[in-house]
């Protein structure tokens, strides 16, 4: 049995390693991660979990994680920006207001999937000029859901969550160590 995380987030890899895991293999699956029209950000972000699981090869007693993390507010996802352009819009626009961050844990093991969805609430501050300039010009908002990391400099810009701070990381440990006890991989064994 071979663990393979697909995902090439070093954060990922970070969270399993307090859980004792270290991947046997890293593949990061190649898949659309675009929206569907009209589709809502918790079933969307459940998708591509599962989507980026079945895009996996591995032999049929490995086991498989990926995850998608997705920042939501309202029923509007905001996902990698394209730009700091679009960066700036997705900080300025959750400035002073409450946000969903879902990520969505998909496991595979053969033919069987499971799959768990942590959803926290987070309340970013609004952003003065030079903070989000200053932000921006940092690159850290680069391939983050929503232009920002809590785990970093943002972290400056969050008063309050409630929820999961593994899962708006992007992986929630609690979550993934129950699925990994579903499908049978020895997460609390002695080695």
């Amino acid at each position: 049995m071979r663990f393979i995380l697909g995902s090439g987030s070093p954060r990922r890899k970070e969270l399993l390693a307090q859980l004792g895991i270290i991947p046997d293999a890293i593949l990061p699956p190649d898949i659309d991660e675009d929206p569907k029209k009209g589709e809502l950000p918790r079933p969307y972000c459940a998708r591509l979990a599962r989507e980026k699981a079945a895009a996996v090869a591995a032999g049929p007693e490995d086991i498989v994680l990926c995850a998608d993390t997705t920042v939501a507010l309202g029923r509007r996802i905001l996902g990698k920006p394209r730009d700091a352009a679009e960066a700036a819009e997705f900080l300025l626009a959750l400035g002073g207001r409450r946000h969903q961050v879902i990520t969505a844990v998909a496991v595979k093991r053969g033919d069987r999937v499971l799959t768990r969805e942590s959803v926290s609430a987070v309340k970013m501050k609004r952003l003065s000029d030079v903070e989000l300039n200053a932000y921006l010009q940092g690159g850290e908002w680069q391939g983050k859901a929503g232009g920002y990391a809590i785990q970093g400099a943002a972290g400056a810009f969050i008063p309050w969550i409630s929820g999961s701070f593994t899962g708006i990381v992007g992986l929630p440990l609690a979550e993934t160590a129950a699925l990994l006890a579903a499908i049978g991989y020895p997460i609390w064994s002695a080695s």
